[in-house]
């Protein structure tokens, strides 16, 4: 290793500088001045991301003898990841203050879930992927948990510590016969190995891949493995369900792709038709069972299962308009995710969570520009053109299509329709149904500008798709 090695892996070692700053400044600041340690997590991911604008990659460079890599795709998930833990804490922090759970314990478990998010994505080896894991489903099990007199929250971080345990167990477990099998934790080496000698592809290896596959799954919430995301989604407070809700499917895509593409694209055909039973799956049950959820973040937990299986059918092709359609795909449901989440946490105030569909009847009549808002992010999540969310899913199937998977894809597209019934029930709800409660929106005014930003950003994407698509084509082609 040498000077070089370091200047790479710069964002990691600032964002870890960074964490212990915030938490030992957060050490002199009392309950009253609180947002003194919330501006200064923001300032860190500014000064994190004019690191990574300074050490972003030209190529592909790999260093720590072979453990981690730098590459365009890790440079687009880490500025994505950083933006969108800033945006979790600001539309945190009123909600956090309102209900007196304002810790600074919250910003830094946040940050230190990045960084297991960012180790992730620059991941090279097995090795270094399970580190950046474990790093941040030890930060989101905490996240859970965080409001310590809240019995629902406590109970959700429990079944979440627990299933994320096994999960964690069946991927270490998989990585033992991967590297039994192979002799290496590395993905490039993994993939020379199994391409160099045919014979080992074979029951060894595909037991392993099993495993491996048991813990992307659950990492991503995809069915069979997504027992804990609903209840986490609506057990956990709001601002830690759009944590969990956001930046770190992300990392999931990284470990997918990481793991699947980079690692183990030799044995498409093997692990292909694992991917396509559980994305399929994951369409059907999340699009069906959503529609019979009558709190929210729940509807939102099974449309996110949904979702994920867009995300893996278009990985499952093993194409590079595949892989492209799903980074293309994870990026744009972020950001709608991300606004969706906000908008619940604008509608709640002090000892009343507006967690139930019926909270945003007649939502119209008490803020029309936040019911348009939340109708754009509706729209878009249901693939209603001209928002971003139908480019994606269009992308998506294409890709299925162009692979020569017709009845997939056709597929696709009637659970895409089953899914639109619910979210057009929200929007129902905010412009047909008289107003239950006529409380005020409360929120600063810096929230509600990036809460706009954020959800204008689904029609602005959807209008111009072309520059991200083509970022996402140049990256994974």
């Amino acid at each position: 290793m040498n000077l070089m090695d370091y200047l790479i892996a710069a964002p990691e070692i600032a964002l870890l500088g960074l964490i212990c700053v915030v938490l030992v400044a957060d050490l002199f600041v009392d309950n009253e001045n609180r947002v003194r340690t919330f501006w200064l997590s923001i300032v860190s991911l500014a000064v994190l991301l004019a690191v990574l604008n300074a050490t972003a990659p030209d190529a592909r460079s790999v260093v720590f003898s072979g453990s981690y890599v730098s590459d365009p795709l890790s440079q687009i998930l880490k500025v994505g990841a950083v933006i969108f833990v800033a945006i979790s804490f600001l539309y945190a922090r009123d909600y956090l203050r309102a209900n007196e759970i304002h810790r600074g314990e919250f910003y830094t478990l946040g940050l230190i879930g990045l960084l297991g998010m960012m180790v992730m994505m620059s991941a090279n080896s097995m090795l270094t992927m399970y580190l950046g894991l474990e790093t941040l489903a030890l930060s989101l099990y905490a996240l859970v948990a965080i409001d310590r007199d809240n019995v629902t929250s406590a109970e959700s971080a429990m079944k979440y510590f627990i299933l994320g345990a096994i999960a964690s167990g069946c991927l270490l477990y998989g990585i033992s016969w991967v590297y039994g099998v192979t002799g290496s934790l590395q993905f490039h080496e993994i993939s020379a190995a199994v391409s160099a000698d045919p014979s080992l592809n074979s029951l060894p290896l595909w037991f392993g891949l099993a495993f491996l596959i048991v813990g992307i799954g659950f990492k991503f919430g995809a069915v069979p493995f997504h027992m804990w995301l609903p209840d986490v989604y609506q057990g956990a407070r709001t601002p830690i369900t759009l944590y969990i809700a956001t930046a770190p499917k992300l990392a999931a895509l990284a470990l997918t792709l990481r793991i699947l593409v980079d690692g183990l694209g030799a044995l498409h055909e093997t692990w292909s038709a694992m991917i396509m039973v559980i994305a399929v799956l994951s369409l059907l049950a999340g699009n069906f069972i959503a529609i019979a959820q009558t709190n929210i973040k729940r509807m939102l937990g099974y449309s996110t299962i949904a979702h994920v299986g867009f995300i893996l059918l278009a990985i499952f092709v093993g194409t590079e308009q595949g892989n492209a359609a799903a980074l293309f795909y994870t990026l744009t449901y972020v950001v709608a995710a991300a606004g969706a989440f906000g908008i619940i946490i604008l509608l709640s105030r002090r000892g009343y969570e507006a967690e139930n569909l019926t909270d945003f009847k007649g939502l119209n009549a008490r803020s029309p520009w936040f019911a348009m808002m939340m109708m754009f992010l509706m729209f878009s999540m249901a693939g209603v053109p001209p928002f971003v969310g139908f480019f994606a899913k269009l992308n998506a199937i294409s890709a299925v299509v162009d692979s020569g998977y017709t009845a997939i894809a056709v597929l696709m597209v009637l659970a895409s329709v089953v899914g639109a019934y619910y979210y057009l029930r929200v929007i129902w709800y905010m412009y047909f149904e008289e107003a239950e409660d006529k409380a005020v929106l409360q929120a600063s005014t810096d929230t509600k500008m990036v809460l706009s930003l954020n959800s204008l950003a689904v029609l602005a994407l959807g209008i111009v798709p072309g520059w991200l698509l083509a970022m996402c084509i140049q990256i994974l082609g």
